[in-house]
């Protein structure tokens, strides 16, 4: 298997799907690890199997559409195998295999079969103490956005998944890029208060542009540096209601298509009439309620 993804829009040739079967039960809320999450299961609106296989379903058709090889994780039963994303993720020719959650480590197991394809000198375990989700790593360019939570109550924070030691292991890995941290407001409750992931609330698309909800970061510098970065007509700015439903949390097959889910009417409007892009739209609002949406059900293997 060829590696090959240096950044978020390229066309896409490989990926990983998550799985919608077998989910297990609804969570306890105890139990759950994310805000939208807990709001879902507070509300007793947490999302049935079913709405999650058409969802993925939807996406996996789009996919195929414009020839993308889709690989799939083996199925464990009674596990959320839908997010694709937090297991690893693919920077160049190299896959970092994540160091998720305990409550997780059933996940990565299940890619053991698409593993085997790929050289193991290609395949990056991460120390025990050093903690980074695919989510968190936004690429462009010769940047590697890093998403994190750099305080000290660090290891109490259920939505804090990638720390200060991440930065450094990608640094040690990829000499050459420039590796940005950002650090995002948490929330294990509120999903208005909190960002669980960088894609959460940036995300480029296109060839030189962005969406973004700039309050989600800590300090707001960081968000203006990315807009700086872009420049501020190449800016998609977020409502709170948007990013609250993840308008950010988009897919690019190319620099001009874009996959959206089907409810983000401002920002579909404007990647089509003002940016000109190509926007597919499938139904994922049930699978929103368990915190992901579409950049977190999928790990790209391969880009042009």
């Amino acid at each position: 298997m060829t590696l090959n993804v240096k950044s978020e829009t390229a066309r896409l040739r490989e990926v990983v799907l998550g799985l919608p079967y077998s989910n297990g039960p609804t969570p306890r809320l105890e139990d759950t690890f994310d805000s939208k999450s807990y709001e879902s299961v507070l509300n007793g609106v947490y999302p049935e199997e079913g709405d999650i296989v058409k969802e993925m379903n939807a996406f996996e058709d789009i996919l195929h559409k414009y020839d993308v090889k889709v690989y799939r994780p083996e199925l464990v039963r009674d596990c959320n195998q839908v997010f694709a994303r937090d297991v690893g993720f693919v920077i160049d020719d190299k896959i970092i295999v994540a160091n998720v959650i305990p409550d997780r480590q059933e996940e990565i197991d299940a890619y053991e079969r698409i593993y085997k394809q790929i050289h193991y000198k290609q395949i990056y375990n991460l120390p025990e103490t050093v903690h980074v989700e695919g989510g968190d790593v936004v690429l462009y360019g010769d940047y590697i956005f890093l998403g994190q939570y750099n305080f000290p109550d660090y290891s109490d924070v259920k939505t804090a998944r990638t720390n200060r030691l991440a930065v450094d292991y990608l640094r040690m890995i990829f000499p050459n890029k420039r590796i940005i941290p950002l650090n995002l407001r948490k929330s294990d409750t509120d999903p208005y208060e909190g960002i669980l992931h960088l894609d959460c609330t940036f995300m480029p698309v296109g060839r030189d542009k962005c969406i973004i909800y700039k309050p989600g970061f800590m300090n707001p510098r960081d968000a203006m540096h990315l807009v700086e970065l872009f420049g501020p007509e190449n800016v998609f700015e977020l409502t709170l209601e948007e990013m609250y439903w993840m308008n950010s949390n988009i897919f690019s097959i190319s620099e001009d298509i874009v996959v959206i889910e089907e409810h983000f009417t401002r920002l579909g409007q404007h990647l089509r009439d003002v940016w000109g892009m190509t926007v597919e739209t499938v139904p994922y609002r049930e699978i929103s309620k368990m915190g992901g949406l579409l950049r977190c059900s999928t790990l790209p293997l391969r880009r042009d």
